[in-house]
């Protein structure tokens, strides 16, 4: 048994696992952490370490959160947490916020043997209530055990391109500014290490001018990271004397968002001319972006994996919705055929069609064996993958462009000396084009080509989105056919001119124009993946331009009127 393997939970008083979500970023929880999630009964944690752990917890489990109300969250270490049930199986549903403390709910949730992860922000060691929590457990009799968290005052320096250390080894001191005494103000001001303070962005300059009077020159740079590690991340480089100033003249204070918790790392190595070579985070092409990725949540899990490594923020929207067809029986012919060797090939030009082929088999009964002797081909690589996935590795991907075209390119003309069977068989939609099978038929196949799937209109997004797309919320949005143009804009409305329009070809960019769009960025080849790639050149080309005339860089949504206002938000 590993020394990280999980404990038993005893079967009166459970198991409690006091986890660090980190600063922010979900990227940043350790293995341990994610396993420990995975095994969890109930979840226990604020509004904001919620969002960061709850995609890696199981389905089902019971979540407790410590926060009445996410609007009216103090920041940490103000006061004690308001605490909330949201398992509605809990005993303690019913008794007011005010009686209980989290102690309480941790130890509660526990009985009956039931595996509780409490999540803190940053690091359980230095997060204001998890030892006291700890200390309860430990008197109740309650077993625990604590895994590290990637701490807010280590993280987020190193997402800003600020290194707290560097060859020359200087000391560095960390203030939180909400509980430091004057002693530790003189410490750290007679010191000329790094200072790290944890504090909120209105009482930044508060907290400078206490290192000024403790003997910091006011000279001395300074940097200030508000929602670090997250797209929403935003750092201010100045000095102890000129922050209040910057602060000031950037438009983000006086403001509702002042007691938001920041970083501010005091020190040379903060210095702007560091900074500009270090900062790699904020620097992203895409950095901040709202991308709107009109695909399922499906079809656009690597592109919007794609998208956040280039710092953006994938918000998918399904433009279509996927149907059976109105009459099975073609499909069902189709796939006896499949088993009794009618077929020589099998051509997938999507995943929706390898998801239709899956499903009739599950309902006959038949998985990957069935595909024995027969060859298969795939148009794309999520294609290829979704089959894959499916057990079978397809034998043919096209080498060149992933389309029908390129299908066609790299498909073997009919041999009656080597094929035994002249005979294809073409899943696909009922909207699909018939390039595939006129290239088909000119090689001298004969093509069953059978309606797997139907695409209807999807139903509209929510109000909330729908405003956004058409008030110049989003800053980029990405049609990767002609089908999510029309039906975008038909369910949803057309996108602000704001909005940098990006298509995957030239025939989406024709439909795109043909709704009053102004096209923007266009994919070199028809991949989601290039399309991809062309935004982020273009992000990277705009943020140079800005830099090098001087420019603050901002995101397109930013130029509509009003967003100057809204950007103290971001």
């Amino acid at each position: 048994m590993s020394p990280t393997a999980l404990p038993a939970a005893g079967p009166e008083h459970g198991h409690v696992t006091f986890l660090g979500a980190g600063p922010g970023d979900p990227g940043l929880l350790t293995l341990r952490a994610v396993e420990a999630l995975s095994n969890a009964d109930v979840l226990v944690a604020e509004h904001e370490v919620l969002d960061v752990i709850r995609t890696h917890a199981r389905q089902g489990v019971s979540v407790v959160r410590t926060d009445a109300d996410p609007s009216s969250v103090s920041p940490p270490g103000t006061g004690t947490p308001q605490l909330t049930v949201v398992d509605g199986t809990s005993t303690t549903a019913a008794v007011p916020a005010a009686a209980r403390d989290a102690a309480h709910l941790v130890m509660e949730a526990a009985r009956g043997g039931r595996r509780v992860v409490r999540a803190v922000s940053g690091d359980p060691g230095l997060d204001t209530y998890a030892a006291e929590e700890m200390l309860a457990c430990a008197a109740a009799g309650v077993p625990f055990e604590v895994v590290p968290g990637v701490a807010a005052a280590v993280g987020v320096p190193a997402y800003a391109g600020v290194p707290l250390r560097d060859a020359e080894g200087a000391d560095v001191r960390f203030v939180d500014a909400r509980t430091a005494s004057d002693r530790c103000w003189t410490e750290v001001g007679a010191s000329d290490g790094t200072v790290v303070v944890s504090t909120t962005l209105d009482s930044v300059a508060a907290a400078a001018a206490e290192l000024v009077s403790a003997g910091r020159k006011p000279d001395t740079p300074l940097t200030v990271t508000i929602a670090g590690t997250t797209t929403r991340q935003r750092t201010w480089a100045a000095t102890l004397g000129t922050i209040a100033q910057t602060l000031k003249q950037a438009k983000v204070l006086p403001s509702p968002d002042g007691g938001r918790p920041v970083i501010a790392v005091v020190g040379e190595r903060s210095a702007a001319a560091r900074r500009d070579q270090l900062s790699w985070f904020e620097s992203k092409p895409l950095f901040g972006w709202k991308v709107l990725v009109p695909r399922t949540k499906e079809q656009a899990a690597s592109l919007s994996d794609q998208l956040r490594s280039y710092g953006a923020v994938p918000h998918e929207v399904p433009t279509i919705a996927v149907e059976p067809p109105r009459t099975p029986q073609q499909m069902e012919r189709a796939v006896k055929g499949l088993v009794t060797g009618r077929y020589e090939w099998i051509a997938f030009t999507s995943v929706n069609a390898v998801k239709a082929v899956r499903e009739k088999f599950e309902e006959y009964g038949l998985d990957a064996r069935a595909f024995a002797g027969i060859k298969v081909a795939a148009v794309g690589e999520q294609t290829a993958k979704a089959l894959v996935a499916f057990g079978v590795k397809p034998d043919l991907v096209p080498s060149g462009e992933q389309s029908a075209a390129g299908l066609l390119e790299d498909w073997p003309p009919y041999d009656p000396v080597f094929d035994p069977i002249d005979r294809v068989f073409l899943p696909r939609a009922d909207i699909a084009t018939e390039t595939l099978v006129a290239g088909l038929i000119e090689l001298g196949w004969e093509v069953d080509d059978v309606t797997a799937y139907r695409t209807v209109r999807a139903s509209p997004p929510p109000a909330e989105t729908r405003e956004a797309i058409k008030g110049g919320g989003f800053d980029a949005v990405l049609f990767t056919s002609s089908s999510t143009v029309r039906n975008l804009v038909g369910i949803a409305g057309k996108p602000h001119n704001v909005t940098v329009i990006a298509c995957i070809g030239p025939a989406t960019a024709k439909t795109a124009e043909e709704h009053g769009l102004r096209v923007d960025v266009m994919a070199p080849e028809p991949s989601v993946h290039k399309l991809a790639e062309a935004l982020a050149d273009f992000g990277l080309k705009r943020r140079a331009v800005a830099l090098e005339n001087g420019d603050p860089v901002t995101r397109p949504s930013e130029r509509r009127p009003g967003a100057r206002r809204r950007r103290t938000t971001t």
